[in-house]
């Protein structure tokens, strides 16, 4: 059974690696350190059996999330992890008084995108640019 709960320092090095092998340009182990020490930051994994599938993470800012990110062991994908962890984020989100989420995306992520318009989220611009290595737009999608 797949269970979600905050990501605590231990989970660091294995969310760490799986960014350093997902993404071009990841977020070191440092920077997810300091984050889930944030007042305004949530970070949550995904587990099974207990070992980790994934993780994601929401800044907090007036109300809005701002979905910094989503990262999905491959062995874990097309498997629900990622729409469940995103769920979750919402769900203690809305707990916390989050009323809209917004993220941005690679516009050749189709996988990525097809999650996000299955929660809800939409395409409201495009941020030329964006991404680096390579470089690439952003779609910036909302869910309100």
């Amino acid at each position: 059974m797949i269970t979600y709960r905050q990501m605590v320092p231990t989970d660091v090095p294995f969310i760490s690696k799986l960014e350093e092998e997902t993404f071009s340009m990841p977020w070191s182990a440092e920077a997810f350190l300091e984050m889930i020490e944030k007042e305004d930051a949530r970070y949550y994994v995904a587990e099974e059996d207990g070992r980790l599938l994934g993780g994601c993470g929401v800044l907090m800012i007036v109300g809005e999330g701002n979905i910094t990110n989503v990262v999905i062991a491959p062995e874990a994908r097309n498997r629900g992890v990622g729409t469940g962890l995103m769920q979750y984020m919402m769900e203690e989100g809305e707990r916390e008084g989050l009323t809209a989420y917004t993220l941005e995306v690679r516009v050749s992520n189709a996988p990525a995108i097809h999650l996000y318009e299955k929660l809800g989220f939409v395409s409201e611009g495009i941020r030329p640019n964006f991404y680096e290595k390579p470089t690439e737009d952003a779609m910036i999608m909302w869910k309100r």
